[in-house]
């Protein structure tokens, strides 16, 4: 490892252990069951939403996930992310990183958040119900249940000069020094890319990987030759743009540990996927995740509910905002 990369990498560690103390401190401050005196049924009237929402969209659950971890990555966890542009300004939501979320993500929360207002106008953040949604979400696809601390305010500034998210080429260096930006460390990312085992992939960020890479043969060498002839076959070369496939192969629906299994058989889809299986600090928590579930699903538990506190907005600090797409 040379000079300059330990030294990134120690510049990293040092801001994470910074961040995440500013993380804990503004965790501090929230609380499960946070709106029982103000909104008590404000929980169940999100999840029966969501269920119905999830009912008629089954895509709602990945869709909402993606938008919770674009949403804390930026701004941290203030629903930022559902802001719409004004002619003054360009939003989060229109940033290139961002203009493939779904549609049913921003529905979800958007559809939540009318329901408790019309029972308790002011009182619930639309950050808390993204935050919730998600947990809702992850549990109707056979994911772990757990307890979501609320407490959230809504952020006022939503600007898409600020996105930069991790990208489908990424190497396990940067991954790691992204998410230390944020508080997350090496775990964290391992953890939190399971989400991929719900969702998809447009083949424009995979594409490099089965034509025209720089082994004999134009595929990736890391990846399964048989499972390169697949994602050929769904992804020609000019495909349509708006074509996906699977992250998740054997079981695209569920919320299990198979993101691991598949990694381990050289079939994750993206660059960034694979990588935390050939890289040798990585491969061993992946090896671990891929044979025991319920060690992954405790680890995702722990790991979305520090990612679901990173950069939160509490006390006076921004607002509760009427309608999620824009400030007050």
């Amino acid at each position: 490892m040379g000079e300059k990369l330990q030294l990134q990498i120690m510049r990293c560690l040092v801001l994470a252990l910074l961040v995440n103390a500013a993380i804990q401190s503004s965790a501090a401050q929230l609380a499960v069951g946070f709106y029982a005196n103000t909104c008590p049924n404000a929980e169940s009237i999100i999840t029966e939403t969501v269920t119905q929402k999830f009912n008629q969209a089954p895509t709602s659950a990945p869709a909402t996930l993606r938008l919770f971890f674009h949403d804390c990555m930026v701004e941290g966890c203030d629903a930022s992310v559902i802001i719409a542009s004004t002619p003054g300004n360009t939003a989060e939501k229109d940033a290139p990183d961002n203009l493939s979320l779904a549609g049913d993500g921003f529905d979800t929360v958007i559809r939540a958040k009318e329901a408790v207002e019309a029972k308790c106008p002011g009182i619930v953040s639309c950050a808390d119900v993204l935050a919730l949604a998600t947990r809702d979400l992850v549990a109707l696809v056979g994911g772990p249940k757990y307890p979501v601390q609320t407490g959230r305010r809504d952020g006022r500034i939503s600007v898409a000069s600020a996105v930069k998210l991790p990208h489908a080429n990424n190497s396990v260096d940067q991954l790691v020094a992204i998410f230390a930006q944020k508080g997350l460390n090496q775990t964290d990312v391992v953890t939190l890319s399971g989400a991929h085992t719900i969702g998809f992939s447009h083949c424009s960020q995979f594409s490099n990987r089965i034509f025209g890479f720089s082994s004999n043969n134009g595929v990736d060498p890391t990846m399964n030759p048989g499972f390169a002839k697949s994602l050929q076959l769904a992804c020609p070369q000019n495909v349509d743009p708006s074509v996906v496939v699977n992250f998740d192969v054997t079981t695209p629906t569920k919320f299990d540990n198979a993101y691991y299994k598949n990694l381990r058989a050289g079939e994750g889809v993206l660059t960034s996927d694979e990588v935390l299986f050939t890289d040798g600090r990585t491969k061993g928590l992946v090896t671990l995740y891929a044979k025991k579930s319920g060690t992954f699903s405790n680890a995702f538990v722990a790991a979305i509910t520090k990612m679901g506190s990173i950069g939160v907005k509490v006390g006076n600090d921004g607002e509760i905002r009427q309608d999620c797409s824009k400030v007050n």
